[in-house]
């Protein structure tokens, strides 16, 4: 099959994004037409609509509605004050520590929500009246929200993870998910380090209320529950007791009986939260779906042979090929989301990273962590916007304020790339991987 079709195929696709066009149609219709050009028009459409139902068609990906719907409902009730008080307790004493407390509060709640944008829009309006009472600089705050708020789409449970699990072959779901704790933890201390030094410089202080031993207890105690899920439901996928689509089951029944117990939740908010999620998962199944196409379409044509050919072309060393799957994996996090970069990218990087001996767990955690720095990065960066509108920042003061966290965070992005063992080791100290 001739290549320059698949050529085309990227062609068309980034022409659709440049005209605005939604990724999900984008990436539908741009494999249609290519589709449709090397084979006959109701072939093509047959073919189209049984790659959908294929795509979707996967007992895994049952989990990521279920933790949709239990990270809207912790989102809804009353989770995020709960852990921004326990963060405190934890980083109280550090110089900028509200800034600290940003960045735990969002690895907490964005590992029990599942959402970059929920923990930077959670976090920041609950922590944004203390840090401009204590004089914050507001591109400073919103830079330190944005920037580490992704860390909880590597802390499981994570429905990014997930995609990767199907859209890679069936990879471990349970090793995925312990893999993922150094890389999100890192991610968030990378972000600590930024935020300590610049908080020196600007002698942003620390928190200098005492804490009695009672107030620390109560205030533990009120956290314990919240992170209860992640001790469940994770703990049940590892320990074998139940699979990640059951475990996300098991979420959904923790998160409502926990906010009954907090009495933040009624009829119409449950109602708004079954909207939302409906609305989530609609759009993922669909951007899978269609992505789906997309693989089949790439691989009919050679694409991913021709690019696996053109960079071990370069070099056959795979520290320049790391790097060059780096950069356009940092290129393409600028501009696309994090779910479809992953369903496109995948196939085409992962048998590349696999010939040259990387483990896939390890693929996935420089993939993931790679597209994470996108979502707070311009033009298309989520959580930038959310972050901004949340706290009023301007996005051109952000964008300058980010800069120094994107950098660090790109440097632990390389530690991951080369130091298999942080996100090896994990895995097998249980037993999940060889």
């Amino acid at each position: 099959m001739d290549i320059s079709i698949g050529f085309w195929l990227l062609c068309l696709f980034m022409l659709m994004i440049a005209l605005s066009i939604p990724i999900a149609i984008a990436i539908a219709m741009s494999s249609l037409v290519i589709m449709c050009t090397i084979l006959p028009t109701n072939v093509a459409f047959m073919t189209a609509g049984q790659k959908i139902i294929t795509g979707i068609d996967s007992f895994s990906l049952l989990a990521i509605p279920f933790f949709i719907l239990a990270g809207n409902i912790m989102n809804r009730g009353g989770i995020a004050t709960r852990l921004v008080d326990f963060a405190k307790l934890l980083v109280g004493s550090m110089p900028g520590s509200l800034s600290h407390v940003n960045v735990i509060a969002n690895m907490l709640f964005g590992s029990v929500s599942g959402s970059a944008v929920a923990a930077a829009a959670a976090v920041g309006k609950t922590l944004e009246p203390e840090l401009e009472k204590e004089g914050y600089d507001r591109s400073f705050s919103t830079a330190v929200n944005v920037a580490s708020c992704p860390s909880g789409l590597l802390i499981p449970p994570s429905n990014s993870l997930i995609v990767f699990s199907v859209v890679s072959g069936g990879t471990s779901i349970a090793a995925l998910f312990i893999a993922g704790y150094v890389p999100g933890i890192l991610m968030g201390l990378s972000c600590m380090v930024v935020a300590y030094f610049i908080a020196k410089k600007r002698g942003y202080r620390a928190e200098t209320r005492k804490i009695s031993v009672k107030e620390a207890l109560t205030t533990t105690w009120r956290a314990i529950p919240s992170l209860g899920l992640v001790i469940v439901v994770i703990g049940g996928i590892i320990g074998g007791v139940f699979t990640a689509t059951e475990g996300a089951c098991i979420a959904v029944l923790y998160a409502f009986f926990l906010a009954l117990s907090y009495r933040n939740l009624n009829i119409p908010t449950l109602k708004t939260i079954c909207v939302e999620t409906a609305e989530i998962t609609g759009i993922m199944l669909f951007l899978i779906g269609a992505s789906t196409i997309m693989s089949w379409a790439m691989a009919f044509t050679g694409l991913p042979s021709m690019i696996s050919e053109w960079m071990l072309s370069i070099s056959d060393n795979p520290i320049i090929i790391f790097i060059l799957m780096n950069v356009i994996l940092l290129i393409v996090g600028m501009f696309m989301d994090l779910t479809p970069a992953v369903l496109i990218f995948t196939p085409i990087f992962m048998p590349i990273a696999t010939q040259l001996g990387m483990h896939p767990i390890h693929f996935a955690m420089m993939i993931i962590f790679n597209l994470c720095i996108g979502i707070a990065t311009p033009p298309v960066g989520t959580a930038l916007f959310v972050g901004c509108s949340v706290s009023g920042a301007k996005i051109e003061s952000v964008i300058k304020s980010i800069l120094p966290f994107c950098a660090v965070l790109i440097v632990t992005l390389l530690a991951i790339t080369f130091i298999p063992e942080i996100s090896l080791a994990l895995p097998r100290a249980f037993g999940l991987i060889n």
